[in-house]
């Protein structure tokens, strides 16, 4: 028994919302009779990313059962606040159920809240009966579903594919690594950062297993890097299947950007967002899967140099 279950939980109000896609204004009271399905995300996560897929077929194959998957869209970083980029990240994702949009945080704190992605379950009387953190645990969460609405029935089956596709966790190594510097870590440029203020920094020779560099002139932000000549360099070495970057632009014109893997193109390796020679384009503010290593999975230096200025990095996360 969850401790939803053992205090009885109601869910809270979603009147905090700043907008809705895909959907009026919805309220507990609007929703009670269905099981309720609540999914806090955020476009640029890995980890919802991967959760995605599993949500979209459970909205498909349940909602005539009586279920209804709101989505709750709570920004990590400030470019996720525009609400034009999460209604084209619901179209991408091919997300037609309701979607909440949290930017002032108001439903992730009525929930008290602190995981993307994070699933909350709630039965047709407007109980929490269960919640899941993270990724995962996918059987079973189909199952708490399965039991609020009362039906029995074979599991749907899910495949992810491009960034949504489940994460090589038996040679997954590196950790999420932030580049801004309140939470930046194993930064190992020569010359230390330097804070809110423009800088050029050189790539050293070598570098130690998850740590990463710069080469160019940056400013180190809090929240992120950002590149404010052409030819602008960032450096991780590690140990994973793919190697994702979340990426944003303070220009109206697309970044031409390449990516090498130990010096040489990535040829098989290139990630969806990247050719076999390293050639990719930053256009949008998003997560770009740079590298998915084709054989053996093994230390690898990745390196994206970025053709014109105007470059904003936020996170490296691997699968």
């Amino acid at each position: 028994m969850s401790v939803f279950e053992r205090v009885r939980l109601h869910m809270p109000s979603l009147g905090g919302a700043t907008g809705w896609i895909n959907s009026e204004p919805l309220e507990p009271d609007d929703l009670r009779g269905h099981v309720v399905l609540v999914d806090f995300w955020t476009f640029t996560c890995i980890n919802w990313l991967r959760q995605e897929p599993y949500v979209r077929a459970w909205s498909q194959a349940y909602r005539d059962d009586g279920l209804v998957v709101i989505g709750v869209h709570t920004p990590e970083f400030s470019f996720e606040h525009e609400i034009d980029r999460v209604r084209q990240a619901t179209r991408k994702r091919g997300i037609d159920h309701p979607v909440a949009v949290d930017n002032d945080y108001e439903i992730w704190s009525a929930f008290d809240n602190h995981y993307w992605p994070a699933l909350y379950f709630v039965d047709a009387g407007g109980v929490i009966r269960d919640h899941h953190f993270g990724e995962g645990r996918y059987e079973g969460s189909e199952r708490v579903i399965q039991r609020l609405l009362g039906v029995e029935r074979g599991l749907v089956e899910v495949q992810g594919d491009g960034v949504e596709a489940e994460a090589d966790w038996d040679h997954l190594r590196s950790p999420e690594t932030y580049l801004g510097y309140q939470r930046g870590e194993r930064f190992a440029s020569a010359d230390r950062a330097t804070l809110d203020a423009p800088h050029t920094y050189q790539l050293p020779e070598d570098l130690s297993l998850d740590h990463w560099a710069l080469g160019g002139e940056w400013t180190v932000h809090g929240e992120h890097i950002a590149l404010h000549q052409a030819a602008g360099s960032i450096a991780y070495r590690f140990h994973a299947r793919d190697a994702h970057l979340v990426l944003s632009s303070r220009t109206p014109e697309p970044i031409p950007f390449r990516v090498a893997l130990d010096g040489e193109p990535p040829g098989p390796s290139s990630g969806v967002d990247v050719d076999e020679d390293g050639n990719g384009l930053l256009r949008d503010g998003r997560l770009y899967q740079l590298v998915r290593q084709h054989e053996a999975v093994r230390d690898r230096t990745l390196e994206i140099t970025f053709r014109d200025p105007g470059a904003e990095a936020f996170v490296f996360t691997f699968g």
